[in-house]
């Protein structure tokens, strides 16, 4: 069918037109008409087949039309992951070419401030089309940014992906904000039970429309390795000393291989980059646009490049791990021989994923060949579907990983040691009872000393004579602390007294001094000098500039006077110091 056959907008056909798209996919024949009529729909169909422009092209041409609330958000796309969203949002500005009274926005995390404000901005005016992950709309309601009563289209892109992604919650407190009669639309690349309740409490009577997964492109040339988790990096070092690759993609399960992956190849001098979610998204953006332009030949990325994102000229996808559902896989390898274009899909398989690369087998309906290992790697394991019993877990599996990868020859060595010596376990047991015989032991003394304590001290001393004499220093010990502790009291009392004692005299010969003063100034009332302590009149005669001449100081003295001079201390020149210049002025 072509899309000139399609109730679509003018405006939509125009843009199409220029963009050379004539042909409508299968999932796009099945899906545009039914969401033109309202009815709720569910896609099941993988990516790659044209879904982004089944679900964009009828909104846009229904919000083209007129008949939405003005200044108003009138629809929301959820996207797993950042790139798709950004990729979204590039279709639907090139849908919208014509349509200029439609807008968008597309709102995730990891931006800077500037970023934040615009998507706040256009949240708060109205925009027509938002495009988002589910953990940044979520804060963006909580605050209040954004306001939901009156979308019309509800869209969920990649479900099961984020479901796997563990965004459940978040898509249900996102739909209780949306009015009732809000039209929704889902598209899932894979129909498991979770995705069928999630269906089952967001649709309204929807519409189903499924397509088989299909196969990879017959031109995809898939192969194998059967090896070890310690071969995988010697093989893939193999893969790139045989030819002289530029556009390769390598998936992982985990971002520490990604981040392990990249280092060796970087070792090997081989231009590569990284692409997970630990990097914020300037650096996500900046990694893409490399890979896009060429500056780097080889990414290593974990699932969030396997889905919904567009790049035609891939040369080689390598999966370092076997992927956990045949759907992946073809998601995987999917991004190689596009645009009619020959690809390579290698496949590296421990010993754990033997039994999961055998379902994918099945799925495929085909057996895909095994590669030889290289040489330099050894044997490698043999090849068996069955499933293995007690298989381990994923975090057992990744521990496992990082013990066979560092430090084997150290790790192996320090088990020989421990096996030369005697079990583990063993050795605890012993250590164990021998605790609990000293704490028996200890047990036991302490309630026969209770009993009877001078008696079995004598007896244990007479036993053990050692254990006498540490009684006897630490009793000795303790007398000698309790002597030297009688001491210091006794030293700290003498020098109180002695402090007393000089306060005392300091205090009588000052005393002293005052009344030998008295004694020389005369009674009250006489006209004094002003040494003497007429200071009153002193101060009216120095403030007129007639300053008195000094007198001389009379010579008769009392006899304690100069034996109060000479004892005078220090502490009383500190106390007094006016005093003491005024005595220096005398002497004079």
């Amino acid at each position: 069918m072509r899309f000139e056959e399609l109730d679509l907008s003018d405006n939509v056909l125009d843009a199409l037109y220029d963009m050379h798209f004539e042909e409508c996919t299968p999932v796009q024949e099945k899906c545009i008409p039914e969401i033109l009529n309202g009815r709720d729909v569910l896609g099941v169909a993988q990516t790659g087949t044209g879904k982004t422009a089944a679900y964009l092209l009828p909104i846009l041409s229904k919000l083209d039309d007129g008949g939405y609330p003005n200044n108003a958000v009138n629809c929301v796309i959820m996207s797993p992951t950042r790139e798709l969203a950004q990729q979204i949002d590039q279709a639907m500005q090139g849908f919208a070419y014509y349509t200029p009274g439609v807008s968008s926005v597309a709102v995730y995390g990891g931006n800077d401030g500037n970023r934040y404000d615009q998507e706040l901005k256009s949240m708060k005016s109205g925009v027509d089309v938002i495009i988002a992950t589910p953990g940044r709309l979520i804060s963006h309601i909580s605050l209040g940014n954004v306001d939901l009563s009156k979308v019309s289209f509800f869209v969920l892109d990649e479900a099961d992906r984020m479901l796997d992604m563990g965004f459940s919650d978040d898509i249900m407190k996102i739909a209780s904000q949306l009015p009732k009669t809000c039209q929704t639309i889902m598209f899932s690349a894979t129909m498991p039970k979770d995705i069928e309740k999630l269906a089952q409490s967001l649709l309204k009577d929807p519409v189903e429309v499924k397509l088989a997964v299909s196969k990879p492109a017959e031109k995809i040339q898939q192969s194998a390795y059967i090896c070890y988790e310690t071969q995988k990096l010697k093989i893939i070092e193999d893969i790139f000393k045989a030819g002289d690759l530029k556009r390769v993609i390598i998936f992982s399960g985990s971002k520490q291989k990604v981040k392990h992956i990249n280092q060796a190849l970087t070792r090997l001098h081989i231009n590569s980059g990284e692409m997970h979610s630990d990097l914020d998204q300037a650096e996500r953006d900046d990694m893409m646009f490399k890979f896009k332009s060429g500056q780097i030949d080889v990414l290593v990325a974990t699932d969030i490049l396997a889905r919904g994102i567009d790049i035609d000229d891939i040369a080689m996808v390598i999966n370092y791990d076997v992927p956990h559902d045949a759907e992946d896989y073809v998601h995987r390898i999917g991004r190689t021989a596009r645009a009619d274009r020959d690809g390579v899909a290698i496949t590296l398989v421990n010993e754990d994923d033997m039994y999961a690369f055998h379902q994918i087998e099945k799925f495929l309906d085909k057996d895909i060949k095994k590669n030889p290992l290289p040489e330099g790697c050894g044997e490698g394991p043999e090849y068996t579907i069955s499933k293995r019993n007690g298989k381990t877990s994923a975090k057992s599996r990744r521990r496992k990983d990082r013990d066979n990868t560092a430090h084997k020859d150290a790790k192996r060595g320090n088990r020989n040691a421990q096996n030369q010596q005697g079990a583990p376990g063993e050795q605890r047991d012993d250590r164990r009872n021998n605790r609990r015989q000293r704490g028996n032991r200890n047990n036991a003394e302490a309630q026969t000393n209770e009993q009877n304590p001078t008696t079995d001290n004598r007896a244990d001393n007479a036993q053990n004579p050692n254990k006498g004499n540490r009684n006897n220093r630490n009793k000795d010990r303790r007398n000698s602390d309790n002597r030297n502790r009688d001491n210091r009291n006794g030293e700290n009392r003498n020098n109180e007294a002695r402090n007393g004692e000089e306060r005392s005299g300091e205090e009588r010969q000052g005393q002293e001094r005052n009344r030998n003063n008295r004694r020389q100034r005369g009674p009250k009332g006489e006209g004094r000098n002003p040494q003497n302590g007429n200071a009153q009149e002193y101060r009216k005669k120095g403030s007129q500039g007639n300053k008195p001449k000094p007198k001389n100081r009379p010579q008769q003295q009392s006899a304690a006077q100069p034996a109060a001079q000479q004892s005078k201390g220090i502490g009383s020149v500190l106390r007094h110091p006016l005093k003491w210049l005024r005595s220096l002025g005398r002497k004079k």
